[in-house]
């Protein structure tokens, strides 16, 4: 993983540095959000960074995606990326352009892991005592379910943890009582 944040950190700079002051951050935002949905698809990442498939086959692949989809310089990028044979870290290079795009942006991101999933109007509330809490403008949620925690939900913004899951409450309880292990 530190290998691909070497290889991922310059190219996420560059392309924020290629749309800095030239386009809007909103779609900088939409374009990488985009990205990062398609690439959700395990086919798709398994091509990408598939050694056997041809420079051309990358390059048509990520034509056929994104084209029309996103911004053209975006596209445009992504094709330097599969030119450079780095189109396999696309990925990291995607999160991180992000996360500059969402800090130029004043936003920030929630990390939250839940037991289940999280309905629109729980959301809203965790995004108004967020910005409650810690001050910004902005929270964007990043959501992710893991039924391990057996209820509730654990919130990572900036430095900042929030834990009310069961699981994390056992935790808590079992260290107080001197045991090792809650379960």
């Amino acid at each position: 993983m530190a290998q691909n944040l070497k290889v991922s950190q310059p190219y996420a700079n560059a392309f924020i540095q290629m749309v800095s002051g030239k386009d809007s951050l909103d779609k900088v935002i939409s374009d990488l959000t985009y990205i990062e949905a398609a690439l959700k698809s395990p086919d798709l990442v398994q091509a990408f960074s598939n050694p056997l498939l041809s420079l051309d086959a990358k390059k048509g692949m990520v034509k056929a995606v994104f084209k029309g989809k996103i911004d053209a310089k975006t596209v445009n990028f992504l094709l330097v990326l599969c030119d450079r044979g780095r189109i396999d870290c696309l990925e990291g290079v995607t999160s991180l352009a992000l996360e500059m795009a969402y800090k130029q942006a004043s936003v920030e991101v929630a990390h939250v892991i839940s037991s289940s999933e999280m309905s629109e109007s729980q959301q809203e509330a965790l995004v108004s005592k967020l910005k409650a809490m810690t001050g910004v403008k902005q929270v964007k949620l990043d959501i992710k379910v893991d039924k391990a925690l057996i209820g509730g939900f654990t919130v990572q913004i900036g430095s900042q943890v929030v834990d009310t899951s069961i699981q994390g409450q056992l935790k808590k309880l079992a260290s107080h009582l001197g045991a090792s292990s809650p379960l």
